[in-house]
């Protein structure tokens, strides 16, 4: 099966791949990282996330987690990362529970916990919460390998664009400059 290399599914060296090794892909997630809010009762501390095998041209990163499953008509957006270097390939556990911990000139973007105070900040991890009595959802970890050095700039978007708007911009607004991007999904439910 040939491979695409607008998918950047990686070098000669292996496939772009993101795990976790607080979160095995297909895992349900630990009360560890599930928010403490809305009647949740974790930690709501950020997973660690390690990718590999990045395409090559790649001049930054982001990351995205989604929910699909989330009974809004447009799913529910638990993190955003952007602008993480491209001498970054991993995240350490809680790097997304401050700004001031995430990788220099990185930035969080905004998810759908803006203004709640459930996460400390905007721009913060905020773990899973479905509703009670909803089967388990679904959470996708996506990194994104792009060919720019800064996301904003290069798509003409706010930093305090949605999660939605980064999303568009990371699926589709960058064209050519989306060198690969790699997912794993995990769930939980109560």
């Amino acid at each position: 099966m040939p491979t695409l290399p607008s998918l950047g599914l990686g070098t000669s060296a292996g496939a772009f791949t993101l795990s976790s090794p607080d979160i095995p892909a297909g895992s349900v997630i630990a009360s560890r990282f599930v928010l403490n809010g809305f009647g949740c009762k974790g930690e709501n501390v950020s997973p660690a996330l390690v990718w590999k095998n990045p395409p090559a041209g790649t001049r930054s990163y982001a990351i995205q987690v989604y929910d699909p499953d989330a009974p809004t008509g447009s799913g529910f957006w638990h993190w955003g990362v952007y602008n993480i270097p491209a001498s970054v390939t991993s995240l350490a556990q809680g790097a997304g529970n401050s700004a001031a911990t995430l990788p220099a000139g990185a930035n969080g973007g905004h998810s759908d916990f803006f203004d709640t105070g459930a996460t400390g900040g905007n721009g913060n991890w905020g773990g899973p919460c479905p509703p009670v009595g909803d089967k388990p959802h679904r959470y996708v970890f996506t990194v994104f390998a792009l060919g720019v050095d800064n996301l904003h700039a290069a798509a003409g978007i706010p930093k305090t664009g949605s999660a939605a708007l980064h999303g568009f911009v990371l699926n589709k607004g960058l064209g050519d400059k989306l060198l690969g991007k790699a997912s794993f999904t995990a769930t939980y439910g109560r």
